[in-house]
């Protein structure tokens, strides 16, 4: 029976990684502590957690105010906190308070979580270690006599990033020399906004690459392997819509290469934990790290499906001081996964959020496929959150099998009383070269055009209303 340094924690998040991770912790014999928002009071995390209780105030702020939520873990008598993903997931100063206050943060050290936060000083780090990173900057700009410059001397096209940021907020692709002044003021007054600094660094820009990451894992013993890699390609606007694991056309040469300088490098940074290191594949099998997430990922579902590793699980074993259970050749791949992002926004209306009421809810089931969500039937969307309600994973032997079941599941998909990316999710996974695995960064822009997004069909109970109160109406007659 395993000896639990852990028996409580504190979920420090909300929807459907808080009810990730509250599983996780049930499966380990801990119990576990929620917190919402006003906003929040209906979550499905809240009723399945063992306690919960509201932080009052600002609702994004509730999710926020690490004080509070460490006093509060305190209080609650718990061993550790989980951040999950977004929010306090990548915040330094939260980890470091943990530990302060006696708590035990699940997560990577504080030192790296800082380092990796950092765009710039991270990119030097890995360059350090033997890491191929894009031409650009060392260090932040924000004089934009100087950033034209070194824009030049890169060669056009070129990215303007936020130093201190992510989520494409900050971020401009640059074509050509007389666009970048304007591109510039705009990243830097955006950065500026969202993370309290404008300072941005100037890279390279890798045309329509694929994007791929290495899942990694490693313990306070130097002990580091690999979960293999997910073909994060398919997005909009910067933002995942669609994960893969493995990717369908990533060459061996390649994929062994970069499971190679994942594990090395974090090895050789002594990194603790799990992460995720990301890469931009070019259209000649060159490939260049652009930045480290020190947290668990939205997509870590394909991972662990396709690995049978529960991600969650060995995250609070490390955290315990525990020594991975497993080496590199005990890791295991099989068949496909593919984790679509079901999110509340309007695709006909540039994909506007769309909070509101969920009048039906129908997940898909059957083999080989898994819900993530945090949503119902009646569940009210608040307007203040990501616009993601559901994570639909499928898994099969063979990319056409695998391909063929998220077809069927997205069809029996049903989300009723809010707009949906589901009618796009569909008309992707009929798409031609979406079945044969070609897909890059630029694949969405491409395609959306000529993809016919028709909207979702009335409500069915609704229209059994109708029916039912026509047939009364006729007997009354």
């Amino acid at each position: 029976m395993r000896k639990k340094k852990i028996k409580k924690v504190l979920v420090a998040n909300r929807g459907e990684v808080a009810t990730r991770i509250i599983r996780a912790c049930k499966e380990l014999g801990i119990r576990t502590v929620a917190i919402y928002s006003e906003a929040d009071h209906n979550g499905i995390w809240v009723k399945k957690a063992d306690e919960a209780y509201m932080i009052s105030g600002d609702p994004i702020k509730a999710y926020l105010n690490f004080y509070k939520i460490v006093d509060l873990a305190r209080q609650t008598k718990c061993d550790a906190i989980h951040p999950g993903y977004g929010f306090l997931s990548e915040n330094a100063d939260f980890a470091r308070y943990c530990e302060k206050r006696g708590i035990i943060f699940i997560g990577p050290k504080p030192d790296h979580i800082e380092l990796f936060g950092d765009k710039i000083k991270s990119k030097v780090a890995m360059r350090e270690v033997g890491v191929p990173v894009l031409p650009g900057t060392d260090e932040p700009i924000t004089d934009i006599n100087e950033a034209k410059k070194v824009a030049k001397d890169i060669g056009f096209p070129v990215i303007i990033k936020a130093a201190y940021g992510g989520g494409g907020r900050g971020m401009r692709i640059v074509e050509k020399e007389s666009d970048f002044e304007e591109l510039f003021r705009s990243a830097t007054s955006e950065a500026e906004k969202f993370f309290g600094r404008g300072d941005v660094f100037i890279e390279k820009y890798v045309k329509n690459p694929r994007h791929i990451e290495i899942q990694i894992m490693a313990d306070k013993y130097g002990n580091v392997i690999h979960l293999g890699e997910r073909d994060c390609s398919i997005q909009r606007r910067h933002q995942k819509v669609i994960e893969i694991a493995p990717s369908p056309r990533l060459s061996e040469e390649v994929r062994r290469e970069l499971y190679r300088v994942a594990v090395k490098s974090m090895f050789k940074l002594g990194y603790e934990n799990v992460g995720t290191l990301e890469f931009l594949v070019d259209e000649d099998d060159n490939f260049y790290f652009i930045e480290m997430n020190t947290r668990l990922q939205v997509e870590h579902t394909v991972t662990e499906t396709v690995t049978g590793v529960d991600i969650v699980q060995r995250m609070i074993q490390i955290a315990e001081g525990e020594k991975l259970p497993f080496l590199q050749e005990d890791i295991k791949f099989r068949g496909y996964a593919i984790e679509f992002r079901i999110n509340a926004e309007d695709p006909k209306k540039g994909f506007a959020p769309s909070p509101g009421r969920i009048t039906s809810y129908y997940s898909p089931g059957g083999p080989g496929v898994r819900i993530d969500a945090a949503v119902y039937k009646d569940y009210i969307i608040p307007p203040y959150y990501d616009s993601m309600i559901a994570k639909l994973t499928v898994w099969a032997l063979t990319w056409e099998q695998t391909v063929n079941r998220a077809k069927r599941a997205l069809e029996e998909f049903q989300v009723r009383g809010v707009p949906t990316n589901l009618p796009l999710l569909r008309q992707i996974v009929r798409d031609k070269d979406f079945m044969v695995g070609k897909f890059d960064t630029g694949y969405i822009d491409k395609k959306l055009p000529k993809f016919r997004l028709k909207p979702e069909g009335g409500d069915p109970e609704d229209l059994a209303t109708v029916i039912a109160a026509a047939i009364a109406a006729y007997h009354r007659l």
